[in-house]
């Protein structure tokens, strides 16, 4: 009876309009954390410009707006696990995660409120707001050029991103950024305009204070059911992807390491396992998106299951490092090459 009603529940809070949710920041998990975030405005000396914050469809902060949107999924703890469900990657999943990507947002409020994108530094540093933004771009792991604060390498997406990752690093507490870049001169360079740069503001009244919201969650007609609605199309394979799978685990019945007696596992069900940690860790790597190694990694899953995959139960270790590690050499390949394939 108790797993019927949850899957009634979850029918109908998936069938509803997020609109009618009646979702809030006030009185729910995040409310604290945005107190939180608001003493370390004051502590880093932000004054004149504080963000509004309200709920909507991901982080982000509109153009030439000083409001800070925060994902609706993240007020309630069941929609955060349908999210999870559903998407696979959650932005924000613990207090201090959350207070990672309201720092980074800030930048972006700091940046519209008083348009540093109009300053001829900050255009030499950074580069021009007007480049094209992709989403799918090409970062380069470990550049001394940019600042790290999200995974994925996010400041090499755009100077809209270096700048605000930079100001992010800028603004943790307890970070002596002095030190973690005295040996990255182009960072750096960029962490000391920003410390200057917030000297100079520190009593300045912003340029810009529209708090006009994008996607507030009290618009959103659409379901969830609608919202999570999977548009992704599936990637070409490389025609070895069999063989590699054979290379990490064994044929049932034919045992491959004959030094270990213990039960042997079927493959697809590690595979699935290991879904989420894989996700999360080589999107903070390789830049690969979360999305794609879900796709990714279920596609393994099903071939390793068709294979007849599996592994001694007493060499799940190096399964799993040698899984990781071919899914890692994937990602890698499609974040530079556009494609899986070589």
């Amino acid at each position: 009876m108790a797993l019927e009603m949850a899957s009634f529940h979850e029918k109908n809070l998936a069938s509803t309009p997020i609109r009618d949710l009646g979702l809030t920041i006030e009185g729910t998990r995040l409310e604290p954390i945005v107190d939180e975030f608001k003493k370390e405005l004051e502590r880093a000396g932000i004054q004149r410009l504080r963000p509004r914050f309200y709920l909507s469809t991901e982080w982000g902060v509109a153009f030439d707006t000083v409001a800070i949107g925060i994902p609706f999924y993240l007020a309630r703890p069941d929609l955060t696990q349908l999210h999870a469900e559903r998407h696979g990657h959650v932005e924000g999943f613990s207090p201090g995660d959350i207070l990672r990507y309201m720092r980074h947002e800030m930048g972006h409020v700091i940046e519209y409120g008083y348009r540093l994108y109009d300053d001829s530094e900050w255009v030499n540093l950074f580069g021009s707001i007007t480049q094209p933004y992709v989403e799918e771009f090409r970062p380069a792991p470990f550049s001394r050029r940019y600042v790290r604060h999200l995974p994925g390498w996010y400041a090499q997406k755009h100077p809209d991103e270096d700048w605000a990752e930079t100001f992010a690093v800028w603004m943790t507490p307890g970070v002596d950024w002095k030190s973690e870049y005295a040996d990255r001169p182009a960072a750096l360079a960029k962490l000391n305009y920003c410390d200057r740069t917030m000297s100079r503001l520190h009593e300045t009244d912003p340029l810009v204070t529209s708090s006009e919201p994008d996607e507030e969650v009290s618009q959103l007609s659409y379901s969830l059911d609608q919202f999570y609605r999977d548009t992704t199309v599936e990637d070409e394979y490389p025609v070895g992807l069999d063989g590699a799978l054979k290379a990490i685990f064994e044929d049932l019945g034919v045992p491959e390491d004959t030094t270990s007696t213990a039960p042997r596992l079927p493959a697809s069900a590690l595979i699935r396992r290991l879904e989420r940690a894989l996700m999360a860790n080589v999107y903070r790597w390789t830049g690969h998106f979360p999305e794609r190694t879900r796709i990714l990694v279920r596609h393994l899953a099903e071939r390793a299951e068709k294979l007849n995959q599996v592994y001694p139960a007493d060499r799940e270790v190096p399964a799993t490092v040698a899984l990781t590690t071919l899914v890692t050499g994937l990602a890698m390949n499609h974040v530079h090459r556009g494609s899986y394939l070589p």
